[in-house]
């Protein structure tokens, strides 16, 4: 063996680069399945609903807890005239006190602290499923787009190869004094669309690779493994199941909220009160004192107090309640829009791969079966074959969309607890 010639040479390239791409570990090709479970690792997104649940439950803790006492320091009946004017011990009246007072919001206002909070939590909680969701179908519509270029992009080696073929033809056919000169331009003509289709195509993979990087970091320049994704549609399964959607799922736990905010509004309408327990200290003649005292709240003027604090919380929660009629209507409109377009993008790929791409191809080859016979003309070649090259683009663009159309079906109404 000439060592030599290996070393010089392109084999050796090829069969290091077989070699490295062989050797597990040291080339790696990134599926749909890898990528939604490193966007769970990279999106900061998650990491903040997630710190927004801590926050969530820690904020529960607190809720239904009395406030914190408050200690009580002072001096009473401090003479400022007469003859023990500045004196603490001289006056028989004069005391120096100590104690300790706590505050107690009725029992109603607590409980309904109580419910606020632990509906916080759950409106977190879901918040971070829908955020979740969210990740992992934004991941799954940038992996397919990326994919689908890819495929677009591999389908051009077999162009080139074939516009290589019909070049040959056509000098053949006018080496032989059967074609014009002009002939040879066409050939060259469509190559040249081509190079502009792929550099379009190169320019939308790098769109897509940085679309895909948002969510997955540097991973998304790894090569990527696996066929568009089409998951099962079952439209009845769908609308049976549209109250569960996520994002109408979270208005459960906001209508409890809203709720118990507005029983926490109408319990002011009732006493808070506290209590006080104070030691008072004398002069040395006088024998010291013990002090008990409580205190209510008088909500004497509810109609300009609490009643407009109630009538907000309830108009808060009619609100809510009419945005979450508009979002159902919404996501109903969503889902037939949704069901409809998958419908007509699974018929028109099953044409494209049935009809339309076969029935292009058996043109191509009638076409230059023609022009080598001499019955008709390059241009007849040329226009056979770039109809070819739509159509086999346009089947990826429908297989694409049908991916995007199912993907969106899926995380909304199946992936969402995965």
């Amino acid at each position: 063996m000439n060592f030599r010639r290996y070393c010089n040479g392109r084999p050796l390239f090829a069969l290091l680069s077989v070699c490295v791409l062989g050797w597990p570990g040291l080339a790696s090709a990134l599926t749909l399945a890898e990528a939604l479970r490193q966007a769970e690792h990279e999106a900061p997104s998650l990491a903040a609903q997630a710190a927004q649940v801590d926050a969530a439950r820690s904020n529960a803790i607190p809720a239904g807890a009395l406030p914190d006492p408050k200690l009580l320091l002072g001096v009473q009946n401090f003479p400022v005239g007469g003859d023990n004017r500045g004196k603490l011990n001289a006056d028989f009246m004069t005391m120096q006190m100590v104690g300790v007072m706590q505050e107690v919001p009725n029992r109603d206002k607590r409980r309904a602290r109580v419910e606020v909070a632990q509906a916080g939590v759950e409106r977190a909680s879901l918040e971070q499923r829908i955020e979740r969701l969210k990740v992992r179908r934004e991941t799954a519509l940038a992996w397919i787009s990326a994919l689908a270029v890819e495929q677009k992009l591999g389908l051009f080696q077999t162009l080139y190869a074939e516009n290589e073929l019909l070049s040959k033809a056509v000098r053949a056919r006018i080496a032989g004094g059967g074609g014009l000169a002009s002939d040879s331009v066409g050939p060259k003509q469509e190559a040249a669309l081509l190079a502009e289709q792929e550099d379009e195509l190169l320019q939308s993979r790098t769109q897509q690779r940085a679309a895909l990087r948002r969510w997955i970091g540097s991973r998304a320049s790894e090569p990527l493994s696996g066929r568009l994704p089409n998951w099962p549609v079952d439209a009845q399964h769908y609308q049976r199941n549209l109250q569960h959607h996520p994002e109408l799922a979270v208005f459960e736990p906001m209508t409890d909220e809203a709720q118990a905010e507005v029983r926490q509004a109408m319990a002011e309408k009732k006493s808070d009160w506290s209590w006080e327990l104070a030691y008072q200290k004398r002069g040395a003649a006088f024998g010291d004192m013990m002090s008990v005292q409580f205190s209510f709240d008088l909500p004497l003027f509810p109609g300009s107090r609490q009643n407009p604090r109630i009538a907000a919380k309830q108009a808060q929660l009619s609100q809510l309640e009419a945005e979450r009629e508009a979002s159902e209507r919404e996501h109903a409109q969503q889902l037939e829009d949704d069901l409809a377009e998958y419908r007509r993008l699974h018929r028109a790929l099953e044409r494209s791969r049935q009809t339309l791409v076969p029935l292009a191809e058996e043109k191509v080859k009638l076409s230059l079966a023609g022009y080598r016979a001499g019955a008709n003309d390059l241009a007849s070649v040329i226009s056979a074959r770039r109809e070819l090259i739509e159509a086999r683009l346009k089947q990826i663009d429908f297989e694409q969309q049908r991916a995007l159309t199912s993907a969106r079906l899926y995380f909304a109404y199946e992936g969402a607890g995965q």
